[in-house]
């Protein structure tokens, strides 16, 4: 929806209303904005966010009056209102509050991550099994006709996040529903995340903003940087990317490699450029949203490659997942019995190794209803757990041989090998089979031949030398911007420049998106990738 003139249309009539009115009614605005854009996008989808948003915003009140019927308890006992209980008598009283605290919490967290999987996964289990009754000879059950709201996932990760912070007392619940829709619904986000926390979004979601031309030029230029990567490369470099997925038989040996080069250029573009438009447009209303990448392709792991990539959704598997699972009952209990039978260093490892599992198990189906969506959370999962365990021997390795651990020809390596296994791992994603990526993963050693994707083949993949060269431009271009970025915000770098010079970068930018980007009359515009989840 971003990259349609009419998305450009309501921006511009949102940001000119915006400046215009008071700016008490400036968040009653975005509201009224979020709604207005999600009834477009489907008239059905506003009935699940209301209901997301009204659950989670009951839920959040409901803590709250228990929170306060503990302490007005506690405060009774200190002013002598009420005789001193016993230490038992108090314990009892606060596990009572917090057990209905607790099945408040629970209640309004099953509700909403259920509805999620029910849209989400009903006919992934169906499929499965149909699998098994098809085997058996028995007629298999019809698939239901669900329909999957723009953005569930985020949007339900986003309020259960919050529900759990004012559960845990992170967070003061807001008072105000509308103010809570906004914060549910705040349209940029809706897309593709990021997904943002309350207490950080809260801060400047709901404050009046006075018109500031350099937040303002800030996150416009940082939307024309996102359209850059997004018309110029991602939707230019799909073509190539379709023919040679959807033909795995044909395009095998070398042209996997190519596929996945070309792959992590289309992901990295759409996705980043998406985000660059989110948060440019937040920026636009003098709203701060959370960075989601911070140059995932400099890593020289796969556990640093998480940190710098797709940051608010890592950062919120481990805060609501991760630790909340280490620490739980059974959790416990399998490492007591793994202490008794095996030793302290197996009971701790079994903890890792299990939360670890459950995390990017998770992780994979919250991607897609699909096995090849399990199969990529688990290989990166156990890829980590292995990094983890031999991570005495790279130690002993940096010890033993400090000048070549330390070197930039080392460090480089590194970067090469963390971004060439993510590519692999990212075949499951490529080719929508564990089987076929499996298979095409073997014959890109077996039956490589580099001779292969020379010349005319790659001609035939739906782009033109010129299109190469522009792709080629674009990726060296994306380079030097999070070079550039290393040591501070390009922006303001710029921003400090002679004006002919500042004005020179970013209208040549405008008119190459403007003269290069693929769209128009005959151009199918291409959802952003991540849309789909």
């Amino acid at each position: 929806m971003f990259t349609s003139y009419e998305f450009a249309g309501f921006l511009a009539a949102v940001f000119v209303l915006y400046y215009v009115i008071p700016r008490r009614f400036q968040w009653m605005l975005l509201l009224a904005a979020s709604l207005l854009f999600y009834f477009y996008a489907g008239k059905s989808y506003l009935v699940f966010i209301f209901l997301t948003g009204i659950t989670v915003y009951a839920s959040g009140r409901w803590m709250e009056r228990y929170d306060a019927e503990l302490e007005r308890y506690i405060q009774e006992i200190r002013s002598g209102g009420i005789p001193k209980p016993s230490r038992e008598e108090k314990k009892a009283y606060k596990k009572k509050i917090n057990g209905k605290k607790k099945r408040v919490m629970l209640l309004c967290l099953f509700l909403n991550i259920g509805i999620l999987a029910v849209l989400k996964y009903t006919n992934f289990f169906i499929d499965n099994i149909n699998y098994f009754r098809e085997l058996s000879g028995a007629q298999p059950f019809s698939f239901m006709n669900l329909i999957l709201p723009m953005g569930i996932s985020f949007y339900t990760f986003q309020a259960v996040g919050y529900l759990l912070d004012v559960y845990w007392n992170k967070c003061r619940p807001q008072k105000n529903i509308f103010r809570f829709l906004l914060f549910v619904s705040f349209f940029p986000q809706l897309v593709q995340g990021p997904i943002s926390r309350y207490g950080d979004m809260s801060e400047t979601l709901y404050g009046g903003h006075s018109f500031d031309w350099k937040q303002v030029r800030f996150g416009l230029e940082r939307i024309l940087w996102g359209y850059f990567k997004k018309l110029v490369i991602a939707d230019r470099i799909s073509a190539a990317v379709g023919m040679l997925m959807e033909d795995p038989d044909y395009y095998t040996g070398a042209f996997v490699v190519v596929g996945m080069l070309f792959y992590a250029v289309q992901l990295y573009a759409d996705f980043t450029g998406g985000i660059d438009i989110t948060i440019g447009i937040a920026q636009v209303f003098g709203i701060r949203l959370e960075e989601n990448f911070v140059r995932p392709f400099f890593s020289k792991n796969i556990a640093e490659y998480w940190r710098r990539w797709h940051i608010t959704m890592g950062t919120w598997f481990r805060d609501y997942v991760f630790y909340p699972f280490s620490i739980s009952r059974p959790l416990k209990a399998v490492t007591s019995f793994c202490k008794k039978r095996f030793g302290m260093a197996v009971a701790r490892r079994a903890a890792v190794y299990i939360s670890t599992v459950v995390v990017w198990l998770a992780t994979g189906i919250w991607h897609g209803a699909a096995w090849h969506f399990v199969a990529w959370g688990l290989a990166n999962g156990v890829i980590i757990l292995i990094s983890e365990e031999l991570e005495p021997c790279y130690k002993a390795f940096h010890t033993r041989f400090t000048k070549l651990g330390s070197s930039t020809a080392y460090r480089a390596f590194q970067v090469i090998r963390t971004f060439l296994l993510m590519c692999c791992i990212r075949l499951f994603d490529n080719y929508g089979s564990v089987r076929t990526s499996v298979r095409q993963f073997i014959h890109m050693f077996t039956e490589f031949d580099i001779r292969a994707v020379t010349g005319q083949e790659l001609l035939d993949l739906g782009l033109g030398i010129r299109d190469y060269a522009v792709v080629g431009i674009g990726v060296i271009l994306m380079f030097a911007v999070s070079m550039g970025g290393r040591t501070g915000c390009l922006r303001e770098k710029i921003s400090r420049r002679p004006y002919a010079i500042r004005y020179t970068v970013f209208l040549t930018l405008f008119f190459a998106v403007l003269l290069l980007g693929c769209y128009g009359a005959n151009f199918d515009a291409r959802q952003f990738i991540y849309n789909q989840f």
